[in-house]
């Protein structure tokens, strides 16, 4: 079973760079990528989504209210913070993210993040 993700950001060359590398591994099925939070916050309320990739800085609401407004519903997918700003690692921290990866960020950042949710969530290819 491959993992169903979700990628936001609010960067276009981020959002490319990152969906690119969710699309290479086979251990994710990208279900959407969005410009918005709010966009991502309504995809996954109909959606079922195991892991959220979401940038903090965002125009609409930052990655940081899109984690809390998810972990809100009833069964929540993961989520994963990307920030250039080494400081929100500690707001990640407080609100439970499941990880925290500062930008630049690297591919094999981004599978290990992956490889660490199959190892604790039993997810099977």
């Amino acid at each position: 079973m491959r993992i169903r993700a979700v990628a936001v950001d609010n960067s276009e060359e981020l959002l490319v760079k990152l969906t690119g590398i969710l699309r290479e591994t086979d251990k994710i099925e990208l279900c959407g990528s969005f410009h918005e939070a709010i966009a991502a916050i309504q995809y996954v309320k109909e959606n079922p989504v195991d892991l959220v990739f979401s940038d903090v800085v965002m125009p609409d609401i930052s990655g940081i209210t899109l984690t809390s407004k998810l972990y809100e519903l009833p069964e929540p997918p993961e989520v994963v913070l990307l920030s250039g700003i080494p400081g929100f690692s500690l707001e990640a921290w407080k609100i439970h993210a499941y990880g925290f990866i500062i930008k630049p960020y690297t591919k094999a950042q981004i599978l290990k993040m992956i490889d660490r949710y199959i190892e604790e969530k039993g997810q099977r290819d």
